[in-house]
């Protein structure tokens, strides 16, 4: 925290803190459609007031708590990724560390996770300020199809899309800092994507109970399908 923050400033600052971990355990408790200021303020011995003096609704709350997770987990894959790539590693170990990091993120943190991809809260609609921590993710590994392309490690190949997926493919190229990559680099990657969270998906869901349980060798083998499909293998 800044030194030169006031003392109003950092007791605000800590205050704040205090109000989303309370509100992170009442997501484990409660799940996202529980979550109550009346609730977090009592705990917190506060007058439901002058909490809202932070938080004005619980959808700022649940706001504040997603923008949080998104950057953890942003922060988790940029770290993965980064080692594997200081470790003189290739794309491909790159993108090896960030599934991993990926999977093991959402095991250790449930509740976030299935508060960014779980069942969506009825009544709530996530405002403007969620998008950039949200494209983090799918940016970290859309980041390693990038800077394999431009080393000259990416082939080219696959069909060439059609009108609507070339410009949905520009639509995510704008939005992610892809410039430069081909329509058919940049689907493939996210064919690649989609499969790493339709993996992590399923197994968070119970889905493979009795069946690919526990699923770490079916989870490496997926994600070395997901480098071939990315053309990163």
């Amino acid at each position: 925290m800044p030194a030169h923050r006031t003392a109003r400033e950092r007791a605000r600052a800590e205050l704040t803190a205090e109000i989303k971990d309370e509100a992170r355990r009442q997501l484990a408790d409660s799940g996202a459609n529980g979550l109550s200021l009346r609730a977090v303020a009592r705990e917190l011995g506060m007058v439901s007031s002058a909490l809202y003096r932070y938080f004005p609704s619980r959808d700022e709350l649940l706001t504040a708590l997603i923008v949080d997770a998104y950057n953890a987990l942003g922060d988790t894959l940029d770290t993965a990724s980064a080692s594997a790539s200081a470790s003189g590693g290739s794309p491909a170990d790159r993108w090896r560390a960030a599934a991993h990091a990926l999977r093991s993120w959402a095991r250790t943190h449930p509740h976030e996770y299935a508060l960014l991809y779980g069942t969506p809260v009825p009544g709530y609609r996530a405002p403007d300020d969620t998008i950039v921590p949200a494209g983090r993710v799918p940016g970290a590994f859309l980041w390693i199809a990038r800077d394999a392309w431009h080393a000259g490690d990416l082939p080219v190949n696959g069909a060439e899309p059609d009108d609507t997926l070339r410009t949905q493919a520009r639509t995510i190229a704008t939005a992610l800092d892809l410039s430069g990559l081909p329509e058919v680099v940049i689907l493939r990657a996210v064919d690649a994507w989609t499969q790493l969270f339709g993996t992590v998906a399923l197994e968070f869901t119970g889905q493979f109970a009795n069946t690919l349980d526990p699923a770490d060798a079916y989870f490496a083998r997926a994600v070395e399908l997901q480098l071939r499909t990315a053309g990163l293998a």
